[in-house]
């Protein structure tokens, strides 16, 4: 049977644009939106001041508590909220590894202001790790968070690439 290349060329446009959109709507919402971006790092920002501030043992324990909490609860109201649900075999290997560098950028970080910090008070310098951390969190984000969602954009493999021509 003979294939109409005009035709054939309309349903794959026809699939294509809904295709589209599901990439679009799952770059928007990886970040989680402004609100959970926001709400993490102010999190954050408090729970490395109040660590920085030499608690005893119980009162580390506390924060460590209520930080864990109020992160859980940030997540799951964002969670479901979120439109976008992908299965779990779609959340490709980028994402895993942008969320491992910035543990590792902010951890670095909280290390190198601590060490950088020694001569300060105790307050003064859980402020400034804290701020630290948070603006490292806060610049890396954005990038890591496009760089994770094209991946699943060109999750397609080498037959995507060459029907779109890039």
């Amino acid at each position: 049977m003979p294939v109409d290349a005009e035709q054939a060329w309309k349903d794959l446009q026809r699939i294509r644009v809904p295709q589209e959109r599901v990439y679009d709507e799952f770059e928007r919402s990886a970040s989680g939106g402004r609100g959970m971006t926001y709400g993490t790092a102010a999190l954050m920002w408090v729970f490395l001041a109040g660590v920085g501030m030499d608690l005893p043992q119980w009162g580390v324990g506390l924060l460590m508590a209520a930080y864990v909490g109020l992160l859980s609860v940030l997540v799951v109201r964002n969670s479901r909220r979120s439109r976008m649900r992908l299965h779990h075999t779609r959340c490709p290997g980028r994402m895993w590894a942008a969320f491992g560098a910035a543990a590792v950028l902010v951890g670095g970080t909280v290390v190198l202001s601590d060490h950088l910090t020694e001569s300060l008070e105790p307050i003064l310098a859980g402020l400034v790790q804290a701020t630290a951390a948070v603006a490292v969190y806060l610049l890396s984000l954005g990038p890591a968070n496009r760089w994770a969602a094209e991946s699943v954009r060109s999750g397609g493999g080498p037959a995507a690439d060459e029907e779109t021509g890039r």
